[in-house]
This record gives C-alpha cells, sequence and structure tokens, in this order.
C-alpha cells in the first residue's frame, strides 16, 4: 500500500501531467454522425441525483435553521403560483422508500446534498450543531451502504443558511469562506469516514447570476455587473479552501475524494466561417463554464473574461474591473484543487457576436458581447431554457478535454423536464432524451474523454426553484397534492434501468425492444383502463388543470398510466354512461 505521502506526490504529478496535456478544441469538427452500439467501460458508475432543498421538506423540524430558499420563497410573487419548499418531496420522511426506488434502478450511486441549516442552523458551528440533522445524514448514508450504493454528496446546492445572508449578505462577503469551511470540515469528520465522493459546490454559475445578478434565485439580489463575479471569486476561493483543508486533514485517513460540479450549455457558433462567430462562441463558453473551471485548473480567469470586462468597466468610468483579481499566492493556491470535475449538462444554444455599448451599463449578460439563438426545430417538452440536442453534449466533453487537460469527469446533471396541463407517465421524450444524450456521452469516451459515471436528474420530480412545482424533471412522478406524496414509475424508470444492466447499448435491437416494451407497457395500461370500471373503486381525484394528478391511486403493479387527461376522457364516459343507465 502507498504510503500517503507518496500519493500525495502521485497526485501533484498527475495535475501536472493533465494540465501539460491541454489542447487547442477545433471548432470546425462536429461529427454528428449515427447512434453508436457499444457499452461502457466496466466499472462505469450509473446514478441519480436529487437536492436537499428541493426534496426533503421538513423545512422547520427537528432543529433545522433558516434557509435563504425558506426566506425567499415565503415571499409572494418569487416563486410561480407562490409554491415552496415547505414540504416539497417529504424526503426527510422517506429515506427507506426512496432507497427502494433506487435498489429497485440497480444504480451504482446516488448524489444527494447535506442542508447546511438543517445541521448548523445559524450557518455557524459554534454557535450550535444540530445533532438530529447529523443522525438524518448518518442513517441516508448507512442505508446507501447497506444497499451498496456509493453516496455522491454535495456540501452546497443553494441553501445558504439564512443567518449568513443577514449578517454578513452572504456570498458578497469574504467571511463566507472560513464558515463554509468549518461546515465541510464537520461534514468531513462526521461522515467522511463512508462517503468517498465530496462536492462543494452544485453549479455556482446560477448561485451567482440568479442568485446575485438577476434576483430571480435567492438570495435575490439584483447587483448587475458586480455582485455575481464577488460571489463566484469568493465561490471559488472557499472550494480551493475545502480541497486543501480536506487534503491536508483527512485525505490520508479516509482516502476519498473532493471536486466541483459546473454546469455548462454547449455554444455552437452560427457560422463556422466566421472568426466573430467562433470566438463568440468560446467567450460563450469561458464566461459559464471556464469563469469557474480555468482558476481551478489553470490558477486564474479565462483571459477573455479579463480583457472583456476589463475594457467594459474602464468605458463605464471605473478605475478598475468589476471582475476582481486573485494574488500570485491565490492563483497557486486555487490551481489544481480538483479531484474530479462534475459536469451538469442539459442544452445547447447557437451563438453570434453582437456588440453592447458600454452605456447599457454594467451586466454579466452584456459584458460576453453575444447573442444566444435556438433552431426551432429542436425539440422542447419542458422547461423553455431546456431544448434537445444531443450532440452538444459530445462537444462540451470533448472541450472540457482538451482545455483542461483530460480531468476524471462525473457527468452530476443530465435530464429533461415536462411543462404541460396534463402530466405523462409515459414519456417517451424523456426516454429519448436519455436514450441520445447518454449514446453522446458514450461516442465521448470512444473519442477520449475520461467520463467515469453518469448521474441521471432526477429520481424525483421536486421542487424546481422559481418555477415552483410546474416543471417536473424525475423519473418517478410525486403526487404533490397527496400529503403522504407518494410515488409513481413513469416508463423512463424502466428504460433507464436497461441501459443499466446492459452497462449501455449493446446492439440495435436490443435497444429497439426496450423502447418497445415501455411503449406497450403504457398502450396495455390504457386498453385496462378503458375497460376496467373497478378503476371507480379507486376514489381518484383528478382534474386536468395546472397541477392534474391521481391523488389516491395505489400503484399495485407496474403499469404505467399513459396520461392524466386519458384518465380524466376514460372516467368522464364511465360516469356518463353510468347516469345514463340510472335515468333509463
Amino acid at each position: 500500500m502507498l504510503q500517503p505521502h507518496v500519493l500525495s506526490v502521485c497526485h501533484v504529478l498527475v495535475l501536472v501531467l493533465c494540465l501539460s496535456a491541454a489542447e487547442d478544441f477545433d471548432w470546425t469538427k462536429n461529427h454528428r454522425g449515427s447512434f453508436y452500439y457499444g457499452t461502457f467501460p466496466t466499472g462505469f458508475s450509473w446514478g441519480v441525483g436529487s437536492s436537499a432543498y428541493q426534496t426533503e421538506g421538513a423545512w422547520d423540524k427537528d432543529g433545522k435553521g433558516m434557509s435563504i430558499w425558506d426566506v425567499f420563497t415565503h415571499k409572494k410573487g418569487k416563486v410561480i403560483y407562490n409554491e415552496t419548499g415547505d414540504s416539497s418531496c417529504e424526503g426527510y420522511y422517506k429515506v427507506k422508500d426512496d432507497i427502494a426506488l433506487l435498489k429497485e434502478l440497480k444504480l451504482n450511486h446516488y448524489r444527494f446534498s447535506i442542508s447546511w441549516p438543517r445541521i448548523m442552523p445559524t450557518g455557524i458551528k459554534s454557535d450550535h450543531v444540530n445533532e438530529k440533522g447529523i443522525k438524518y445524514y448518518d442513517d441516508l448514508i448507512n442505508l446507501l451502504l447497506e444497499n451498496k450504493i456509493t453516496p455522491i454528496v454535495t456540501l452546497y446546492h443553494w441553501d445558504l443558511p439564512q443567518v449568513l445572508q443577514e449578517r454578513y449578505g452572504g456570498w458578497q462577503n469574504l467571511s463566507m469562506i472560513n464558515y463554509f469551511k468549518d461546515y465541510a470540515n464537520l461534514c468531513f469528520e462526521r461522515f467522511g469516514n463512508r462517503v468517498k465522493y465530496w462536492i462543494t459546490f452544485n453549479n455556482p454559475w446560477s448561485i451567482a447570476v440568479e442568485g446575485y445578478e438577476t434576483g430571480e434565485h435567492a438570495p435575490g439580489m439584483k447587483l448587475r455587473g458586480s455582485g455575481p463575479y464577488k460571489a463566484a471569486h469568493y465561490i471559488i476561493k472557499a472550494h480551493a479552501k475545502v480541497w486543501h483543508t480536506y487534503d491536508n486533514q483527512w485525505r490520508s485517513k479516509q482516502k476519498g475524494m473532493v471536486g466541483i460540479s459546473l454546469n455548462g450549455d454547449w455554444g455552437e457558433p452560427v457560422d463556422f466561417t466566421s472568426q466573430k462567430d467562433i470566438e463568440a462562441a468560446e467567450r460563450y463558453i469561458q464566461f459559464y463554464l471556464g469563469w469557474f473551471a480555468t482558476p481551478i485548473f489553470n490558477g486564474d480567469y479565462p483571459q477573455v473574461m479579463k480583457d472583456y470586462i476589463g475594457r467594459k468597466s474602464a468605458q463605464q468610468g471605473l478605475g478598475t474591473s468589476r471582475l476582481p483579481t486573485f494574488s500570485s499566492q491565490e492563483k497557486s493556491y486555487i490551481k489544481g484543487t480538483c479531484d474530479f470535475l462534475g459536469i451538469g449538462h442539459f442544452t445547447t444554444r447557437y451563438i453570434t457576436q453582437k456588440n453592447f455599448p458600454a452605456s447599457h451599463g454594467p451586466s454579466y449578460f452584456t459584458d460576453r458581447d453575444l447573442a444566444e439563438l435556438v433552431d426551432p426545430r429542436w425539440p422542447d417538452p419542458g422547461s423553455e431554457w431546456l431544448y434537445s440536442v444531443p450532440w452538444g453534449f459530445r462537444r462540451l466533453l470533448n472541450f472540457v478535454k482538451t482545455q483542461y487537460g483530460n480531468p476524471m469527469i462525473y457527468v452530476t446533471e443530465n435530464g429533461v423536464s415536462e411543462k404541460m396541463t396534463c402530466t405523462e407517465l409515459c414519456d417517451d421524450w424523456r426516454m429519448q432524451y436519455f436514450k441520445e444524450y447518454i449514446n453522446e456521452m458514450l461516442k465521448a469516451i470512444k473519442d477520449g474523454v475520461n467520463v467515469k459515471g453518469y448521474t441521471a436528474w432526477s429520481l424525483l420530480d421536486k421542487f424546481e426553484w422559481d418555477e415552483g412545482y410546474s416543471e417536473r424533471f424525475g423519473l418517478y412522478y410525486v403526487d404533490f397534492r397527496n400529503k403522504n406524496k407518494p410515488r409513481y414509475p413513469k416508463a423512463s424508470v424502466q428504460y433507464y434501468k436497461r441501459i443499466i444492466s446492459s452497462n449501455g447499448f449493446p446492439n440495435q435491437k436490443e435497444a429497439e425492444n426496450w423502447h418497445r416494451k415501455a411503449i406497450e407497457t403504457c398502450s396495455s395500461s390504457n386498453q385496462l383502463l378503458a375497460a376496467g370500471t373497478e378503476l371507480l373503486f379507486l376514489h381518484i381525484t383528478i382534474c386536468c388543470v395546472s397541477d392534474p394528478l391521481t391523488s389516491h391511486m395505489e400503484m399495485v403493479t407496474e403499469i404505467v398510466v399513459p396520461t392524466v387527461c386519458t384518465l380524466c376522457i376514460l372516467l368522464s364516459a364511465i360516469f356518463l354512461m353510468f347516469l345514463l343507465r340510472r335515468h333509463n
């Protein structure tokens, strides 16, 4: 067995080799190609994900403190229909039930987040540590391991303790770095003997831009052109501090890894013959993914960000750039603080050059000097921002490979929502999305990208931030109107399960058979519903309005109901026939 100091030297050597292997990305090479039949490498890890605020509920139970999302959602007008995550999926009370769902999928890993205010109510360790919160995560981790499911734990998925926001201004304040380090250290101390994969931050782009630029997310601040850059600066420093804390105090004993999860849409040049469009597309990615990845892998912000923000700041009469700077010591400290890179990816944009005069005022969005476009032919079944563009996933993964020296990658979020009046449990579009996106990831691995695992987003329908419950990403449908929050499998559950059991797509016949069986399940269910008057005894309360669902249905088989609207129509017809017979 290698000694700890030898492991440390090896770790440094690997980082140096990876960083020196970086190369230029070829923007003109886009092989969209046909579907590739094949399997993933042995040991590839399959999983699903969730986050604390979106699923746990129990917002004020068992000593949990207030988070910025508790306060934000309780203000009228911040979330669609003024919905909150107060109860959400009631995951806090349904650990055993949800682990049974994970076991049914035969997953290798489960990604979840710890709620900082649940274990540290004020966010400050010296104030109080909530042992009931610790016990909740202890039980969750132990049950996962008992069922041979590896926990991948996110330390921060947006739910900052409200006390830290009120006292210090949250991520606008340097003090967050040490408070976050203390919180992470407590997690390493209490859970690190069993957790070997840690993610410091989930999608810091969204924390910075939507929390401190647009105000769409908690804490709802609109500090345009300065707030997001300041928040990101402290988040990057906090990430590095936690990585070094683990490296110095825990790595040799616990032998785990610490990474970060960065979201990134792909940006494709509108015109490959236009150098300006190519530069704009790269700028789009550097202002998104590169904003965080480049400091972590190379020690400093992307040069294009420094140039553009610096120039715009000068034109706006500012003496210094709105983009903060790292000292030479900080650059050395931050560089290389990533044992693995988590990548969250959902969609793609076409990008073209567009100049925004400095007179428009400071803004993250105008700093980039570009326009985002979509192809109207791209499928868009759910969220208004989420179009299905599978080939962009392979492009993004290859970009990461060339830019950052082919780091170890875990895909930490990938999935598609639905946003419709009548929810479909026969989610054909989700099966298609998973099939095509997972296949593009397989092609990327064939290209030499070092992807080690995939996390489908998400296990359950859940609270979707400012969109409330109007969008559903889950493999399992959650009945939010029923206080017990029952879960029902969508067709994509069985489809994803077959991809996992086959470790990919062995051959065309088998892959097509999976889809056909899922569709047949829906069809047979439809026939049973049409013929079976016994459904009347299920006391189903159904409404084809903003959030239709079956509030008292018990799933006694694995049959999946095709659409709630179909059920509405069928039951209405049966009830009408019943009334007519009585009248006659």
